[in-house]
């Protein structure tokens, strides 16, 4: 009997839904809400990238035609990690 190994995902992540206050992000059984105000890199982004997501490990995300890398800490607690992007930002 072949089974996979321990610890591999069988659920992959998956993005289940925008909108325009941010992007619903499905990872296992739980549905992790990432608003725009702080993750800014998503709001501009076409569709099709912000759905193409991998899950290199359990607490790591990546979003490969943004160059976005995400843990999972910073998903859940965004204001321990205060430095946003400059490059959404409008100029003054």
């Amino acid at each position: 009997m072949n089974s996979k190994q321990p610890g591999t995902h069988i659920s992959p992540v998956e993005v289940t839904h925008v909108s325009g206050h941010g992007i619903w992000l499905l990872v296992e059984d739980r549905e992790l809400f990432l608003p725009y105000v702080d993750f800014p890199w998503f709001k501009e982004a076409a569709i099709g990238k912000v759905l193409n997501v991998e899950q290199p490990s359990p607490d790591h995300f990546y979003w490969p035609d943004l160059d976005v890398d995400l843990g999972l800490e910073t998903i859940e607690h965004p204001e321990k990690f205060p430095l946003k992007s400059k490059a959404i930002q409008t100029p003054e």
